[in-house]
C-alpha cells in the first residue's frame, strides 16, 4: 500500500531557473507538487497522469525515497519514507526513465546483480528470471552487451531489474515509454499479473489506451495540484467530453 497524505515538494531556484520562468514570476522557489494527498491499495492499479511538468515524476521519486518531501508524509507498506528509506526501498520496484544501466554488462548479469542486492535466493530468482524475460522477450538478448541494445530493449531490461525481487509496490514511471506495440502487451500482461496477485502497482503514463486497460483507480495532477482522485469507473461516468482523452485535455484546460 501507498499513503500520500498532503505532501508538497519545494524546489529553490537559480537565477538562471527565475528568468526561464519568465517577467512575470516572482519569488525564489517553486512548488513542483503541492499539498497531494492519494492512497493505492493493494491488488488494484493506481494511474498517475498529468501534461509534461505537472509534478508526476517529482511524486513518484518521493515514493521511492530518492526525494524528500518539503513538507507532508509518504508511506510504504507502512514505513516513512523519510524515516525509515531502507525499508521502503526493500518492498518497492521503482522504474524511471532516468535510471542508467550498465553498458558493460549483459541483461543476465545485471539482473542477476540486483536479484542479488535484494537478497534473492537462487531458486526463486531462477523462477522469476524465466517469467519475466519470457513475458518481456528478452531471452533472444540475454547475454549480449547491454551498449548494444537497442532503446526498447534497454527499457525492458530495465522493467525486468525493477520486477526481479517481487517486490510488493511497484512504482513505474513512463513503463512503456520507447517500446512497440507488442512489447508493450508484455509491460501490460506483466501489471495485470502482478495486480492479480495482491501487488500494488503505481504507474504514470502518457498513452490513454493503457489508463482504459489496467486502471482501477486514477489521479490526475496539473501544476502540482491534484485535479482529480477516485476510481476509474467514477472517472468515466462523471465524463462531460465523448473520449476519456478529451475528458484529459478539458480538465486540464478548465484548470488553467
Amino acid at each position: 500500500m501507498i499513503e500520500v497524505r498532503n505532501v508538497t515538494k519545494t524546489f529553490k531556484l537559480s537565477r538562471q531557473q527565475k528568468r526561464e520562468m519568465g517577467s512575470a514570476f516572482r519569488g525564489d522557489s517553486v512548488d513542483a507538487v503541492s499539498g497531494v494527498s492519494f492512497a493505492c491499495q493493494p491488488g488494484r492499479v493506481f494511474g498517475l497522469l498529468g501534461p509534461n511538468g505537472a509534478g508526476k515524476t517529482t511524486a513518484l521519486r518521493m515514493i521511492a525515497t530518492t526525494l524528500r518531501p518539503t513538507s507532508g508524509t509518504v508511506l510504504v507498506q507502512g514505513f516513512d519514507t523519510v524515516r525509515e528509506p531502507e525499508r521502503v526501498r526493500a518492498s518497492l520496484g521503482f522504474l524511471t526513465g532516468s535510471t542508467q544501466l550498465y553498458d558493460r554488462l549483459t541483461p543476465n548479469e545485471l539482473v542477476r546483480y540486483y536479484a542479488n542486492l535484494h537478497g534473492v535466493p537462487r531458486g526463486d530468482y531462477e523462477r522469476r528470471r524465466a517469467e519475466v524475460f519470457q513475458a518481456l522477450d528478452m531471452n533472444a538478448y540475454a547475454d549480449r552487451r547491454i551498449g548494444k541494445l537497442s532503446t526498447g530493449m534497454k527499457q525492458k531490461v530495465s522493467i525486468a531489474r525493477t520486477m526481479i525481487h517481487d517486490p510488493e509496490v511497484l512504482v513505474l514511471d513512463e513503463a512503456t515509454s520507447g517500446l512497440d506495440v507488442l512489447a508493450s502487451r508484455g509491460i501490460v500482461d506483466l501489471i495485470r499479473r502482478a495486480r492479480d496477485r495482491g501487488k500494488t502497482v503505481l504507474f504514470s503514463t502518457h498513452r490513454m489506451g493503457e489508463v482504459d486497460q489496467l486502471c482501477d483507480d486514477l489521479a490526475l495532477i496539473h501544476r502540482g495540484r491534484l485535479l482529480y482522485d477516485g476510481t476509474y469507473d467514477a472517472f468515466k461516468r462523471e465524463m462531460q467530453a465523448t473520449s476519456f482523452e478529451d475528458e484529459f485535455i478539458r480538465r486540464i484546460e478548465a484548470a488553467g
